[in-house]
């Protein structure tokens, strides 16, 4: 039966590709490796897209963009894009800031009308609009997906803001990667413009720019094209919608990528609208907020220095989907590749890079870093507070030893002490250290509404200021039957109480 499998998938990955190129040429290496990535981590599609000097040079696509419908890949099968969405959402912003409707220096506040977000560490006007597109605004990581009947139950942008849109790091303080900060903006481009975030993206990003099969989530109409996601296990995914649409929620296909990048690399294309003019294109990327050594963030895009290059980019990565792209200015070309499986695209754009640039070299993995956490005295003892959330807060209670180990208890003591329950102290997995905070993940409990849907696990992300410790306890469901569930920041404070 294996080897019946292997030969029908074999066999669908020879013959299933859309091609605009079908006789030999400097991407047949690539192609070999595309198949065979397929073939062995069981990719049902990965679609693939090149541009060079103002034009597509190579588009196609491989496999089923729904298998159990006999759909195949083509370079048109739009693929959701996952946080490749995020530069998107740039774009959109960056054309009510050269409209002179939005103030990237301002605070985000002035654009979000009855939505303002809150701040437990200062004032939430020190926060601006590029700081919430740069990820340094200090809100905490968050996402949600709902998916099959359970969309239904998708909270809308003013009510996710109203819970989660609360500063829990100093503003500018430091990089921290936020979907949260991402539902902000698609609340700031449908409050400055007055309609939907969807709708503005449609109407004044991705049809001027000619990309016909891009919306956000599955436009009426295209339902019949789109690319199915696929599990760890290549099961199919219940279709499904974000609880921050303007962080990943955009489908879009290979032709469409590539039209946005040669946009991105300023190739003036006789039927795209210009929408940015060279100089806000250049804003997107200009200024980028130093993220590593050699990598930072600007507007809604990583920009990174790599093999004397500077490189322009975005990834995405959730149930079902893998997005990588990237374009090189001075070269003037970019580079694409999805696919409907998470992690389905793998390194393929550096196969792809080293092909179109001899010089081009995969980037060596980051040395890790000892965070393992060795307590002071001071550190050492009990500590109590509590965690905030939307609902009301729940106690919290730490009990740090000398050894490193943490015990920690979330809501009321149990009633009987003797009695196993889930209200009995649990202990801090994966405790690490780093620049006085500390983080670890626990089988703790936060009981809302919203954490009631799935089975959830804690991660602590605390600061020690003194005989204070606060941060955020997040509720995270991150793989319940395969899928990405969520992750819900509360702001949690604590205060050591004595030793043990």
């Amino acid at each position: 039966m294996k080897m019946l499998l292997r030969f029908t998938v074999a066999a669908m990955v020879g013959t299933l590709s859309s091609a605009t190129t079908l006789h030999a040429d400097e991407f047949d290496g690539i192609r070999d490796s595309i198949r065979q990535r397929m073939l062995e981590e069981r990719v049902p599609a990965i679609a693939v897209a090149v541009w060079r000097d103002g034009r597509i040079v190579w588009e196609q696509g491989f496999g089923w963009a729904d298998r159990e419908r006999r759909i195949a890949a083509t370079e048109h099968t739009p693929f959701n894009i996952a946080s490749l969405t995020k530069t998107m959402t740039g774009v959109g912003l960056m054309t009510l800031v050269q409209t002179d409707k939005v103030d990237l220096d301002k605070p985000v506040n002035d654009y979000l009308g009855p939505d303002p977000i809150q701040s437990r560490v200062g004032d939430p006007r020190a926060v601006s609009v590029r700081q919430v597109a740069n990820h340094t605004s200090g809100l905490p990581p968050q996402d949600s997906t709902f998916y099959g009947e359970d969309i239904s139950r998708v909270p809308t942008l003013s009510q996710t803001i109203q819970r989660y849109g609360i500063v829990m790091q100093h503003p500018g303080e430091r990089y921290n990667y936020s979907n949260l900060g991402f539902a902000v903006l698609g609340r700031l481009i449908g409050h400055v413009s007055g309609k939907s975030y969807a709708d503005y993206m449609r109407q004044e990003v991705f049809l001027p720019l000619g990309m016909t099969r891009s919306s956000v989530d599955v436009a009426p109409g295209l339902e019949a094209y789109r690319a199915r996601g696929y599990d760890f296990d290549r099961n199919p995914i219940p279709d499904s919608a974000s609880a921050d649409p303007a962080a990943g929620s955009v489908f879009s296909s290979a032709h469409d990528i590539a039209r946005f990048g040669m946009f991105l690399l300023k190739n003036h294309l006789a039927d795209q609208a210009p929408i940015l003019n060279d100089r806000f294109i250049d804003r997107l990327s200009s200024d980028p907020i130093p993220t590593s050594a050699t990598n930072g963030y600007a507007v809604a895009i990583n920009v990174t220095r790599l093999n004397g290059y500077r490189v322009l980019g975005h990834s995405g990565s959730s149930s079902g989907v893998h997005s990588d792209f990237v374009i090189v200015p001075e070269r003037n070309l970019g580079v694409l590749v999805m696919a409907n499986a998470d992690g389905g695209a793998g390194d393929l754009r550096h196969q792809i890079l080293t092909t179109l640039l001899p010089d081009w070299r995969k980037p060596a993995p980051a040395a890790r870093m000892d965070t393992t956490f060795k307590p002071t005295a001071a550190m050492t003892g009990l500590w109590q507070g509590k965690v905030e959330t939307y609902e009301g807060s729940q106690p919290i209670q730490l009990k740090i030893l000398a050894s490193g180990d943490i015990h920690v208890r979330i809501g009321a003591a149990p009633v009987f002490a003797n009695r196993s329950t889930l209200r009995q102290d649990a202990l801090v997995n994966e405790v690490a250290f780093k620049a006085g905070t500390l983080t670890g993940t626990t089988l703790a409990r936060i009981e809302t509404s919203d954490t009631r849907r799935h089975p959830h696990t804690v991660s602590l992300n605390l600061r020690f200021q003194g005989d204070k410790l606060s941060g955020t306890a997040f509720a995270s469901s991150t793989y319940d039957e395969g899928l990405w569930v969520y992750t819900l920041p509360y702001w949690t404070e604590l205060t050591r109480v004595g030793p043990l």
